[in-house]
């Protein structure tokens, strides 16, 4: 059952565990700065062993953030939102409202170390999700994240429905994924999205499948055992 709202460093959420992973939520948008530095302190505290392995839902207010092989010339208006260097992995992105941000903060050093499974494994698990609503999403080689294929835009379009961007600090994980939801789509015309500029971004509602984010977090709960599996 899920606690009672606490409040961590000036962040409201709640709270709960499943299997020994701390389930945190966060109901109103977090500002993007504060969320960082949560998950250093928490990164911290897991690799010391005196803090469980945490999952954290939430929402940014609308930001680009720029990941470790970002390009000046992929930020096209620079003036319309913050934009927010960040250690993450990836280029580009765009957060915002209506979009499930999930940072996953695990310690691979119990879970096989090995970040190119650990990448898979996030997007088996957002494949798994969207599947529940009845979205096929899908892999595209060497372009991180979940994309769907959307041939009535033309021969071989795909647009992306998630983004993936980690880091790992000795092999205790942190950042996550974006999962659109109902986002505003026009905010991604302010940057290349993680430089790919032969594809687009959709939404769940974009794709006809207009829900909560109430209930995108419990179909992430669920289908999370099924591709991660516990700690040795």
């Amino acid at each position: 059952m899920v606690k009672p709202n606490k409040i961590i460093s000036g962040i409201e959420y709640s709270s709960d565990m499943i299997h020994d992973i701390e389930w945190r939520v966060s109901g109103m948008p977090v500002d993007y700065a504060q969320a960082v530095c949560e998950m250093e302190c928490r990164v911290a505290e897991i690799r010391k062993g005196i803090a469980a392995e945490c999952i954290w839902l939430l929402e940014h207010p609308p930001i680009y953030t720029a990941g470790t092989s970002a390009k000046p010339q992929d930020l096209l208006t620079p003036d319309r939102f913050p934009v927010i260097g960040t250690g993450r992995g990836g280029q580009y992105a765009y957060h915002g409202p209506g979009q499930r941000i999930a940072y996953v903060m695990l310690d691979l050093s119990k879970r096989g170390k090995d970040v190119r499974a650990f990448v898979c494994t996030l997007e088996d698990w957002i494949i798994a999700a969207l599947s529940t609503f009845g979205i096929r999403g899908e892999r595209r080689g060497e372009r991180i994240g979940v994309w769907v294929s959307r041939p009535e835009r033309g021969h071989g379009h795909d647009d992306k429905i998630a983004a993936i961007g980690v880091r790992v600090r000795r092999w205790v994980t942190f950042h996550g994924f974006s999962l659109n939801v109902d986002p505003e789509l026009e905010h991604y015309s302010g940057i290349v999205p993680c430089g790919v500029t032969d594809h687009g971004i959709t939404s769940m509602a974009d794709l006809g499948k207009p829900v909560s984010l109430n209930e995108v977090d419990e179909v992430l709960r669920a289908s999370f055992t099924t591709c991660f599996r516990p700690t040795e």
